[in-house]
């Protein structure tokens, strides 16, 4: 017998259909939502840099992350991961994860939308486990979105 992975919820874009193999577990959830465990990565539009990494159990659970490389140079911004995160995400270094960083768009203010460079989400997509990693505030807090444009298209 074929086992269904397919499953309807429903999210911050309407219902949608996921594949239950892409869910990602977060074993100590996100800030701000450390209830919530079971992630899947939704995308806005096919030509959208933007994600939604979807509460599978909470509608109102959806946030809004970036692939921050597409917007900066990894000179720019490396996520520090300790010995203790690697284990838990099984991964020996950050080069065999993803990073997803938030999105932050102030109400009635798109031009001010910002990459939240705090606390970068990891995610190893082979294991399907997730963490999000404070890091120290020696970097960069929050790098405008707008302010990377000219960079981007001038490559």
């Amino acid at each position: 017998m074929e086992r269904n992975t397919e499953r309807e919820i429903d999210t911050r874009l309407g219902r949608r259909c996921i594949d239950v193999d892409k869910i990602v577990h977060f074993p100590q959830g996100l800030a701000g939502f450390e209830q919530e465990h079971e992630f899947i990565l939704l995308q806005i539009r096919p030509e959208a840099p933007l994600l939604i990494l979807q509460s599978v159990q909470s509608p109102v659970v959806g946030l809004l992350v970036a692939d921050p490389y597409s917007f900066l140079d990894r000179s720019r911004f490396t996520p520090v991961l300790g010995a203790a995160e690697k284990q838990l995400l099984r991964i020996d270094a950050l080069e065999q994860a993803a990073v997803l960083v938030t999105v932050s768009i102030p109400a009635g203010a798109p031009e001010e939308a910002a990459l939240n460079l705090t606390g970068p989400i990891i995610i190893n997509h082979e294991a399907r486990l997730g963490l999000q990693v404070p890091q120290n505030a020696d970097g960069p807090q929050q790098i405008n979105m707008h302010s990377l444009k000219p960079a981007q298209t001038a490559s």
